[in-house]
């Protein structure tokens, strides 16, 4: 899971969010909600579309990143808000197995009534949760990181299998980026680039680049591909903005039992 930049309708979108929560009046139900949200069809089109522009990868699950995004979750359910049916901040692009099989009416909370799940548009994944490179594993480091590992079955074998996947395969098309770019191919390393941001599991990525400048790096991804991590927001325009929220500091080392293991810690 990675920090996402939620995009801000047009006109004509908001206004029909807006004529479709006047139509559920001042005290909806949740069968009234989900009648009048099967019924707006263009209305769910055009959330989706839009939610796939701000999604990881090609059109990617907010929740898992693996598979492809294909449907408008409400955030905080029908169940508990039916009111809520046609806001656009209670909209995620999800895949239909963490949407329908995973996460489904469930929407834990703390005892002040806070979300205990993290909402990628709101706030940085990697607050809550630890990636473990090598294996793919994620460790809460809160209690709604707890909480979102488990409604959303991000310790599924599948994706912790996929992760560990597209460390390997992040750091081998990084050592290719790098050989092309000391080779003077520079078009040739903005495509291996390009290639990189659409793959699944952008969270592996997004990850790297938010460690590269920390000490123990070179440990855990290896030198040559520290220096290309390092250069990454320099070697295209809009690069940066492809990959929301990379943050990066020196605040946090890696100490050898990590490193050897493959992780490293986010910022505290």
């Amino acid at each position: 899971m990675i920090e996402v930049r939620r995009p801000a309708p047009d006109g004509k979108l908001l206004a029909s969010l807006h004529d479709r929560t006047r139509r559920l009046g001042q005290a909806p139900t949740t069968e009234s909600a989900r009648a009048e949200w099967r019924q707006a069809k263009a209305v769910r089109r055009d959330v989706r579309r839009l939610l796939e522009t701000a999604a990881p990868g090609m059109a990617r699950c907010m929740y898992c990143g693996d598979s492809q995004g294909t449907d408008v979750d409400h955030f905080e359910p029908l169940k508990r808000a039916p009111g809520r049916a046609f806001d656009w901040l209670n909209h995620l692009l999800a895949c239909s197995y963490c949407n329908s099989n995973k996460k489904r009416d469930r929407f834990p909370c703390d005892e002040h009534g806070g979300p205990l799940l993290i909402d990628p548009t709101a706030e940085a994944p990697y607050d809550h949760l630890r990636l473990t490179f090598s294996t793919g594993h994620y460790v809460a480091l809160s209690a709604k990181g707890a909480a979102t590992i488990a409604v959303f079955g991000l310790g599924r074998p599948a994706l912790e299998r996929g992760r560990a996947a597209a460390f390997v395969r992040c750091r081998s098309m990084l050592r290719d980026c790098a050989a092309l770019l000391n080779g003077g191919d520079a078009a040739g390393a903005g495509e291996v680039r390009n290639a990189l941001l659409v793959q699944p599991f952008a969270d592996v990525l997004h990850g790297m680049l938010r460690h590269a400048h920390r000490p123990g790096a070179a440990v855990v991804f290896g030198a040559e591909v520290v220096g290309i991590l390092k250069r990454w927001h320099t070697m295209a325009p809009g690069a940066s903005a492809a990959l929301p929220g990379a943050r990066h500091g020196g605040d946090a080392g890696v100490a050898g039992g990590r490193a050897a293991a493959g992780e490293v810690r986010p910022p505290r």
